[in-house]
């Protein structure tokens, strides 16, 4: 079944990627925000998470609890080949899209 995302999963997908083992909630968050400047909500970035495991592009395991989360543990995320394989295809539909467009003088 081949997948598509949207705008938004792939800026996750790719803000994933940029923090490789880090990659959690609030570290993603701030990566966007800081990076391209929007402001992110953290309820659309774990839905965004888990629609992205649900179709198997991201997967996910919790680390150690620490004291600075109250006991609480932090869920990082790694992109899956299939996460890697659908970035590939979006960046190379895009550049054919931009790659068509006329010169203009």
């Amino acid at each position: 079944m081949r997948h598509f995302i949207g705008e938004f999963e792939e800026i996750v997908l790719l803000t994933v990627m940029l923090l490789g083992e880090g990659a959690y909630g609030v570290g993603i968050k701030k990566e966007i925000e800081s990076r391209l400047g929007r402001t992110v909500s953290i309820g659309a970035l774990h839905t965004a998470l888990q629609r992205m495991t649900d179709k198997g592009l991201v997967k996910s395991e919790l680390g150690e609890a620490t004291a600075e989360r109250g006991g609480k543990r932090k869920r990082f995320f790694q992109v899956t080949p299939e996460g890697v394989s659908i970035l590939e295809r979006a960046k190379s539909d895009r550049m054919k899209m931009w790659q068509s467009i006329p010169k203009f003088s």
